[in-house]
């Protein structure tokens, strides 16, 4: 019910803080216990790689193969998020991923490293476009922008604290096993505890919410209603014509741009760093801290920013531009560990900074389950590139003894990627986002 002493007109404002502050925290702790099981072996690297033998075109592989896996549940596990349940689906991803992360601690050849992160993303795949799906069953359009960027933003926290807690893990020896081993098993238990949680804690729709009251449900419940009979006044767009929509082609070929340039630049940045300074495996874990760190505020700002204007597009490639000249920039500083880190802070406020902005745009042109499979595609195949950056880094540092042509790939990339989504202004997609 109405509290005493609020009025009906206030009704928009409570119901969105309510949702703020039910939904926005828990999503935001189960995105940076992803993020830390999805990249904890690029700092297991630091010592995993000399102890198993590894080059460096072996474990750039062996960090991209995640990838295969994690597309091929990507479509169907976001209509499934938008027709069935998103709480049980998320749950399951959870629970599962937490015994394939902890399994990976136990690897010991090159074989067994490609298999077990060949698993653990197809263990982890739909967790993100469910995600942003299940996002759209509470956000307004106008509103989506910044809860994307608040729930993402855990990338840049889960890079933060992950860096000198990994370095951490990695000073532990029990039971004869090194540090990076317990690094991965320790670091998967908390999606297990996080996915039985999971099932208890999320709520599916508005409707279903105890903890709103009935004039809070319904105003939102209508609220998107409403959204959606707009959307349906345009032109129809089934399930099979999303995957050749020419916008939803357009930003796919954008994200598998930024994913190579995004993990590319963050599974091998503490190896970057240790070359360039000479560093332990420690210091060089806390220093990988620091760009993450400097990108969080940026990455809020700019998902603010693109709600107030409801412009997607130019804040979009604003993100891109700015990883693109960080990446160019941390080849410049060379050896200088400072201008270094200053360098790389600027790539890593980029690459997260483009995202809110980004994730905002296939709802801006579909809706319902087309805008889901839509979220999924572009997220599936895009989610290639997330292969291609780390593979290409490593393999070109094998060939040439240097990390340099790699990181110039990566820095292509983005900037590549920032002229592509420019061209969005061409679409009725973008008219429609303002």
């Amino acid at each position: 019910m109405i509290p005493a002493g609020q009025t009906a007109a206030g009704l928009d404002q409570r119901t969105r803080k309510r949702i703020n502050r039910r939904l926005l925290p828990f999503l935001f702790v189960l995105y940076i216990i992803a993020f830390l099981d999805r990249i904890n072996v690029g700092f297991a690297g630091l010592d995993m790689t000399r102890e198993l033998g590894f080059s460096d075109r072996v474990f750039g592989f062996g960090a991209g193969v995640f990838f295969f896996g994690y597309v091929l549940l990507e479509i169907p596990g976001s209509i499934l998020v938008e027709l069935w349940s998103a709480r049980k689906w998320i749950a399951r991803i959870m629970i599962t991923w937490g015994i394939v992360a902890a399994f990976t601690g136990l690897i010991h050849t090159a074989t067994q490293f490609y298999w077990a992160r060949f698993a653990l993303g197809l263990a982890e795949a739909g967790f993100f476009p469910g995600l942003l799906v299940y996002l759209t069953h509470w956000y307004r359009d106008e509103d989506r922008g910044k809860a994307i960027g608040i729930f993402m933003s855990a990338t840049a926290v889960a890079s933060t604290i992950g860096a000198p807690l990994s370095g951490l893990l990695m000073q532990i020896h029990w039971f004869g096993l090194s540090g990076w081993r317990w690094l991965l098993i320790l670091e998967g238990a908390p999606a297990i505890v996080f996915g039985i949680i999971t099932i208890f804690y999320l709520t599916d729709w508005p409707q279903d919410a105890r903890w709103l009251s009935a004039e809070e449900k319904e105003w939102i419940s209508e609220e998107l209603r409403r959204e959606k009979a707009l959307r349906a006044k345009g032109p129809k767009v089934s399930v099979w014509a999303t995957f050749w929509h020419p916008s939803v082609l357009l930003l796919t070929s954008v994200y598998f741009l930024g994913n190579a340039a995004q993990y590319g630049f963050g599974l091998w940045l503490p190896k970057l760093i240790q070359t360039a300074s000479g560093f332990n495996t420690f210091t060089v874990s806390v220093i990988s801290a620091i760009p993450f760190l400097i990108s969080w505020p940026v990455m809020l700002l700019v998902g603010w920013n693109s709600d107030r204007t409801g412009e997607r597009c130019w804040h979009t490639a604003f993100g891109y531009v700015l990883a693109a000249a960080g990446l160019a920039g941390s080849l410049w500083a060379g050896n200088r560990i400072v201008a270094g880190v200053i360098m790389f802070s600027i790539a890593a406020s980029g690459l997260n900074s483009r995202l809110p902005a980004f994730w905002a745009l296939p709802h801006s042109f579909l809706g319902g389950t087309a805008a889901a499979a839509s979220i999924g595609i572009i997220n599936c195949v895009g989610g290639l590139g997330g292969f291609f950056g780390p593979y290409i880094l490593g393999a070109l540092s094998s060939s040439t003894g240097s990390y340099a042509a790699g990181v110039w790939c990566l820095a292509g990339a983005s900037l590549l990627a920032a002229i592509l989504v420019l061209l969005l202004n061409r679409t009725a997609g973008n008219r429609n986002s303002g």
